[in-house]
């Protein structure tokens, strides 16, 4: 039991000591002055000044965890509430509005929270809230409605509650594709967290948005470069959270 739990525990010991060589990383403000000068020659301002990388990181990373938290808080309930008898009726709305969250461009759905919040983060995380509900709806959807029905009409004959089978039964053996939705989610939200800045939100997009605006590649490549680490980084550590959580999948 303990040889099997070994391989497990070290996948997230791993990816902890990862998240923090990262932020070691993401602090050296003046090896990423030398790189980026070395790469961009011409460029006067190769890092971004008015706040460090390890800043902006912590924002883009509060930001993304807020947002996804309210996509946990909110989408699984109100999925596994659908997928029974009282809540069946509203699947189809609910399943809608989830996929039209993602229809919108992530700038549209910014420009619609600006009137609700104004400027600020408030705004940002109602946008990325919305953006990344659908993977979580769907994949909790698809995971309960995948089960064996051997296994429920087993679980029916041992006079399980419909409250027992849901937590004993159910969302155990659904929690592989449950996890891998709540792993898009936050990966999507990282990544469209970028455009925060667009409504104050702060984060690693501000040194894109203002590199941009200036035509300072060298403070793009700090921004965009930063989102990929912490995004490759977030989906090997939800990665090995599966593999903890649901070693039978």
């Amino acid at each position: 039991m303990n040889q099997i739990a070994a391989p497990r525990n070290k996948g997230i010991w791993l990816s902890l000591g990862l998240w923090v060589g990262v932020l070691v990383l993401f602090a050296q403000q003046g090896l990423w002055r030398t790189v980026l000068g070395w790469l961009f020659p011409s460029v006067q301002t190769p890092i971004f000044e008015r706040q460090t990388l390890f800043n902006l990181a912590l924002e883009h990373l509060g930001l993304t965890f807020v947002a996804g938290g309210l996509v946990l808080g909110v989408g699984l309930p109100l999925a596994v509430w659908v997928s029974r008898s009282q809540g069946e009726a509203f699947r189809p709305l609910v399943e809608n509005l989830a996929a039209v969250g993602q229809t919108f461009p992530p700038p549209a759905v910014l420009a619609l929270a600006l009137p609700l919040f104004g400027f600020g983060a408030q705004g940002a995380v109602l946008a990325l809230f919305i953006y990344g509900l659908l993977p979580v709806v769907r994949n909790t959807l698809e995971g309960l409605a995948g089960l064996p029905q051997d296994v429920l009409e087993s679980a029916r004959g041992m006079g399980l509650s419909p409250r027992e089978r849901l937590f004993r039964v159910e969302l155990p053996l659904a929690l592989p594709v449950i996890l891998s939705g709540i792993r898009t989610s936050f990966v999507l939200i990282l990544a469209t967290a970028t455009l925060a800045p667009l409504v104050g939100g702060g984060g690693l997009g501000v040194p894109i948005i203002a590199g941009l605006a200036v035509s300072n590649l060298a403070l793009v490549a700090q921004g965009a470069a930063a989102v990929a680490i912490l995004a490759i980084l977030l989906d090997y550590t939800f990665a090995q959270l599966e593999a903890f959580l649901a070693p039978w999948r």
